[in-house]
């Protein structure tokens, strides 16, 4: 006697019923044998499938264009359930095994265990799939990142603590010569007492480009200082250099050890190295600095045998230095920050960095106008000076901690050791963009290296 078909949704399905399976081409995994303790039909009212009725047709096929894939005996002999399943290869739900959503397609009929297994989509050849999915998506990105970061005209460099890049002579000095049309190593970095007594082509530029209308007032800087660059750098025969920048970039870059590797090691202004070892390295050989910039305590920040190098914007600034060298009455006033007016520091460890080099800056990397006199707000930052300092002095150019966060980021940090941001910057008399676009260049001909990303 035929059995009548369940509507759709809910229903019954009798014992002998063949279930239809709407598949998609994966082998239906065979019965495996139930777990201990395991009694047929008590899944009974607990397992729920989606049905579709079809109709039976002459011979006692189905109308519907699956083949059978028959339930476990188990399931059989269950007779009331109505959402249904399709298992993974980790066996029937009895044996514990997972299973995802599918349509079943229900036709009366006899059982059937003789009927071919249609393909049942197994979970685990999807976990498989996704799993190769996941692995080519991370390898593709993986690629991408190392092709951005060779194509990169800032590529950067990573050093290495435990050997020292090799040093070629001269090679900064050859591809430096590529950015200043007028490079020579004649011109010594720090101002010397004795081409002050007698000028015969006098400065064509007051500070902080030229020492124009200045003269006594560095002569008498000059006589307490000094000029000489330290033996120790002087007989080296390849000068290797790194100027370490300022820049956030620098935090848990972990430069520290390979810093402290090279022969020079020139840093800016009032940035601290205490607390900040593994990062930025405890080394300095030169710290380039100005008035409004200098740290109050310079023996903390510095060994006791790095220069500091003052690099003077306007005369106030060798006014300052002079006061403080000589223990005279200091001076308050002509300063946008307040310097020190306590400064305890060896006379014979300062320099006086020379303004050709500012000019230098300026007019070949900046591409600022020249104007006699020069009434000009824009000048280089400190850094920029610190890096044309080293490509006049060393063999091999390194540079860490450069570049500022993009324009619209008003909100990230500009330095490793504060939290100014770039809103600071206005009135500074910097373009910022300039200068990134000017260390840009030195790092595509191969002038210097740089250790962090710009």
């Amino acid at each position: 006697m035929a059995l009548p078909a369940p509507e759709l949704g809910e229903g019954t399905v009798p014992a002998q019923s063949k279930l239809k399976v709407n598949l998609h081409s994966a082998p239906c995994p065979a019965p495996r044998p139930p777990l201990p303790g395991h009694r047929p039909g008590k899944e009974s009212g607990t397992l729920s499938w989606s049905l579709r009725v079809g109709k039976e047709e002459p011979g006692g096929g189905a109308s519907l264009a699956s083949d059978l894939c028959p339930l476990p005996s188990s399931l059989q002999s269950s007779s009331s359930f109505s959402r249904g399943t399709c298992w993974d290869g980790g066996g029937w739900p009895e044996q514990g095994g997972h299973f995802h959503s599918d349509t079943f397609q229900v036709a009366r009929g006899s059982r059937d265990d003789s009927s071919p297994q249609e393909p049942c989509y197994p979970l685990r050849n999807m976990i498989s799939k996704s799993r190769l999915k996941l692995l080519a998506m991370l390898t593709l990105v993986l690629i991408v990142m190392v092709w951005y970061s060779i194509s990169r005209e800032d590529s950067f460099y990573f050093p290495s603590p435990e050997k020292k890049e090799p040093c070629f002579q001269g090679e900064a000095e050859r591809k430096a010569s590529k950015l200043f049309g007028n490079y020579s190593r004649d011109q010594p970095i720090f101002l010397q007492l004795k081409d002050y007594f007698w000028v015969k082509t006098p400065s064509a530029y007051e500070l902080p480009y030229g020492t124009k209308g200045s003269e006594d007032l560095l002569l008498r800087v000059l006589a307490i200082t000094s000029y000489s660059i330290p033996e120790s750098i002087q007989s080296l025969k390849c000068r290797r250099c790194v100027v370490v920048g300022n820049g956030h970039r620098l935090r848990n870059s972990s430069l520290g050890d390979a810093i402290n590797k090279y022969d020079v090691v020139i840093r800016l202004n009032n940035a601290p190295v205490a607390g900040y070892e593994g990062d930025v390295g405890s080394k300095t050989t030169m710290r380039l600095f100005y008035p409004e910039s200098a740290h109050f305590n310079p023996k903390v920040e510095n060994n006791p045998d790095t220069l500091l190098v003052l690099v003077a914007f306007k005369a106030m600034d060798f006014h300052w230095i002079e006061t403080i060298l000589s223990d005279k009455k200091r001076v308050r006033k002509g300063f946008w920050k307040q310097p020190p007016l306590i400064w305890d520091v060896n006379p014979r460890q300062v320099r006086i960095f020379n303004p050709f080099f500012m000019e230098n800056a300026a007019d070949k990397l900046l591409n600022l106008p020249m104007q006699q006199p020069r009434k000009i707000k824009q000048k280089p930052t400190t850094g920029l000076l610190a890096i044309t300092l080293a490509l006049h002095l060393c063999d091999l150019v390194h540079i860490a901690g450069f570049g500022y966060p993009d324009a619209h980021n008003r909100k990230q940090t500009i330095h490793y050791y504060e939290q100014i941001t770039l809103k600071s910057m206005a009135g500074s008399g910097h373009n910022v963009s300039q200068e990134a676009l000017a260390i840009k260049r030195m790092l595509e001909i191969g002038a210097v290296k740089n250790l962090t990303f710009f």
